[in-house]
């Protein structure tokens, strides 16, 4: 069984994160996996764990828009796009900008851009704040099944495959966030 973390211990779970861990964790509207994005053999459990391909990326969730900013090409989004995507932050609210070079590469996957949201659901803000950046952020959930929408569901799809799960409420949303392209405002996923 992997260790069920409180909100009293988001240290722990970012030490957890920091060493290679994979932790399921609330979000506003499923619960999530997540690791440290730079850590390629804690992503690629995640994927083995989803059984998903290689080739889809992944989103990245953050606390604030400085643990966001390092991971996006600000040179290529209009002064205007960038001040309409902070204005909705932090919120239920998933852009995909024209990434940096600090993006690994096996996070995008096959995409040219990078999803990202900086959330304003207090468990999933605290634990990127504790971990001190931005976290991996995606369904958690078997590929082609539905996300786990608590921590039940959570056991059944990875048993002992996760090292932790932070034990607190979803965000009430209905649905994940929508996504959307930054510099288009086209609708990607709703």
């Amino acid at each position: 069984m992997p260790r069920h973390y409180t909100l009293a211990e988001l240290d722990a779970a970012a030490a957890s994160l920091r060493s290679g861990g994979v932790i399921a964790y609330p979000t506003e509207a499923v619960f999530g996996l997540g690791c440290d994005p730079h850590d390629r053999q804690a992503f690629d459990r995640i994927f083995t764990l989803k059984q998903r391909p290689a080739t889809q990326g992944v989103l990245l969730i953050a606390a604030d828009f400085t643990q966001a900013q390092r991971y996006i090409d600000i040179t290529a989004v209009p002064a205007g796009v960038l001040a309409q995507v902070r204005a909705s932050w932090p919120g239920p609210f998933t852009w995909v900008f024209p990434r940096s070079a600090d993006v690994p590469d096996w996070v995008a996957g096959a995409h040219a851009g990078i999803a990202l949201r900086v959330t304003a659901h207090a468990p999933a803000a605290g634990l990127c704040r504790a971990f001190g950046g931005a976290l991996v952020s995606t369904s958690a959930n078997p590929h082609g099944e539905p996300p786990a929408r608590d921590l039940v569901t959570v056991a059944d799809y990875f048993g002992d495959g996760l090292d932790g799960v932070l034990d607190a409420p979803l965000g009430g949303a209905a649905q994940p966030t929508t996504i959307r392209d930054a510099l288009t405002g086209a609708i990607i996923r709703t």
